[in-house]
């Protein structure tokens, strides 16, 4: 490990291998189960953002009824993003054999294509969670989120970036895999972003057009407030799910690992590293719903694929694993790990001077 606060033994591979084999048995478990219950609940799940962005919809047409309009459209996007759109495309509904719910075919109210969001998120960073130099969402390529992280002056403006990515952050996850950090560094050329241009724009152009064209013109003369509370909407739902997914991976006690940690890494050391590499939210059944489920990060990294209602009712068995093992189990309250969120990000924007060396604070950003 690079770095944590935790003191987390270092399981042997007899261990790994153990825990490895208890992982998967819940796994399999799970997946023997899976059945109208878990049918049901995303149908009802879809249904019920269906009639909130109609709802939300509706009501532009009532100017006094805005706010409500606009947290109706909000809550109907959240659970769009969230619930529904990032769990349908890591698979978690493909046994149902719907198309409305494949993960190959989904595409969700956000700029970013689902495909390229497929690769970035699917693959690089659930199969190299927190792998500094491997797991772009360390910083997503403009932020300093780890101590190993080589200092530089640009990142003065931690707080600053975080915020503008927070408000942005459908656009920040739209431009993740352009490597923008990399182009300015000289490690990546514009022409090997060609391929990606096109998905890009189209979902781009599409998304303007509904939310800040169409539906607006819709709305005749409330044009105006429609666009506005659109724009809010979209607004809401950046900034819950930016501080959702921060808190998920970078608050105190969380582990990153090295390149090197993770060669030739077994079953078991995988399992090993999404334990200390993610951390849950504790609260109600609305809270986890309005989450995802991402609120059980934890769950959700050990069992991807795994519908994440089911999170809840295996978390205690994790929690009690972790325990056997000697493993923090990283949980707390929604303010307590925004706080330690937050705190990172500002200590981080200043030099570690227990740690620095001078041949890294001359090497130069990757986003500078």
């Amino acid at each position: 490990m690079t770095s944590t606060t935790t003191s987390s033994p270092r399981l042997t591979p007899v261990q790994l291998d153990a825990l490895g084999a208890e992982m998967d048995a819940i796994r399999q478990r799970v997946l023997a189960d899976l059945g109208e219950a878990d049918a049901d609940y995303i149908h009802g799940v879809v249904r019920l953002q269906r009639r909130l962005e109609v709802a939300g919809r509706a009501l532009f047409y009532l100017p006094p009824a805005w706010p409500l309009a606009v947290a109706a459209l909000s809550v109907s996007k959240i659970l769009d993003n969230m619930e529904i759109g990032h769990n349908v495309m890591h698979g978690q509904y493909d046994w149902m054999g719907e198309p409305g719910l494949s993960s190959r075919m989904y595409e969700w109210d956000n700029v970013c294509p689902s495909e390229q969001w497929r690769y970035s998120h699917n693959y690089i960073h659930h199969t190299f969670t927190n792998v500094l130099g491997k797991d772009r969402d360390i910083g997503y390529g403009i932020l300093r989120m780890d101590e190993d992280q080589p200092w530089h002056p640009y990142y003065l403006g931690n707080p600053v970036y975080a915020f503008l990515l927070m408000v942005f952050f459908e656009w920040g996850v739209a431009m993740h895999d352009l490597e923008v950090e990399n182009i300015v560094a000289g490690r990546r050329s514009l022409a090997d972003n060609k391929a990606l241009h096109a998905g890009i724009m189209r979902k781009v152009r599409r998304q303007a057009l509904k939310d800040y064209v169409l539906f607006p013109a819709l709305t005749g003369p409330f044009f105006p407030l429609t666009l506005a509370g659109n724009a809010t909407a979209n607004l809401v739902r950046n900034v819950w799910a930016f501080n959702i997914i921060f808190c998920g991976h970078f608050p105190a006690g969380v582990a990153t690992f090295s390149e090197g940690e993770c060669e030739d890494e077994s079953r078991g050391h995988w399992y090993y590293r999404q334990l200390l590499g993610s951390a849950n939210i504790d609260g109600g059944s609305l809270f986890h719903l309005m989450t995802g489920n991402l609120s059980f990060q934890v769950e959700h990294h050990l069992f991807p694929d795994l519908p994440a209602r089911r999170y809840p009712e295996i978390s205690g068995e994790v929690r009690e694993i972790c325990e056997r093992y000697g493993l923090p189990y990283n949980t707390g309250p929604l303010g307590k790990q925004l706080l330690s969120v937050a705190r990172k990000i500002c200590r981080l924007a200043l030099p570690d001077r227990r740690r620095e060396q001078p041949s890294q604070a001359a090497e130069q950003p990757a986003a500078a």
